[in-house]
């Protein structure tokens, strides 16, 4: 897939991540832990790492961290979604490149989900100057596996069916 037909589908794939943003901002969740959210958007992320690869994943994260941020008004969890998207793309990509003969999707993604709440309490402790925020990592690493696992398994689903889709429609 080439050119504008391309960016039409990245700039797609961006609008619905910041959809799937918007809407999880809007979900109380009853977790054990305060702040966690499923990671809707980044289903769209690891597709696209998939699909399109390492470079358009990444600006697709953080085009959709951007958005979400001047959607929302809240420039503080600019910080915290670039950081978390951007160290759950690193480590996604390097489990899907070098160890995928041995993680499914759903494994790739729980790395990924692990990685971005440790990235999101790492800019916590220094936003706050607080270095015992990393006492709550563990209930969040705990949830990553059960967050990670949803949305691994979504995308595997999606990407099988978008790979079939795409060759018949661009190719």
């Amino acid at each position: 897939m080439k050119g504008l037909r391309r960016l039409v589908f990245l700039a797609l794939l961006v609008a619905i991540g910041l959809g799937l943003s918007i809407v999880e901002s809007m979900m109380p969740l009853p977790f054990i832990a305060p702040g966690a959210k499923l990671g809707l958007s980044n289903i769209v992320i690891l597709i696209t790492l998939v699909v399109f690869g390492f470079k358009d994943a990444l600006t697709t994260g953080v085009l959709k961290s951007i958005l979400f941020a001047l959607a929302t008004g809240s420039i503080t969890s600019l910080f915290y979604s670039l950081s978390g998207a951007i160290l759950s793309l690193i480590a996604m990509y390097l489990v899907y490149k070098y160890l995928s003969n041995i993680f499914s999707l759903v494994g790739v993604s729980i790395f990924g989900a692990m990685a971005h709440n440790f990235a999101q309490v790492l800019v916590a402790s220094l936003m706050m100057s607080n270095i015992r925020i990393f006492s709550y990592l563990p209930i969040l690493q705990l949830t990553s596996i059960f967050t990670g696992y949803f949305v691994g398994l979504v995308s595997g689903y999606t990407v099988n069916n978008l790979k079939k889709s795409i060759n018949k429609i661009f190719y």
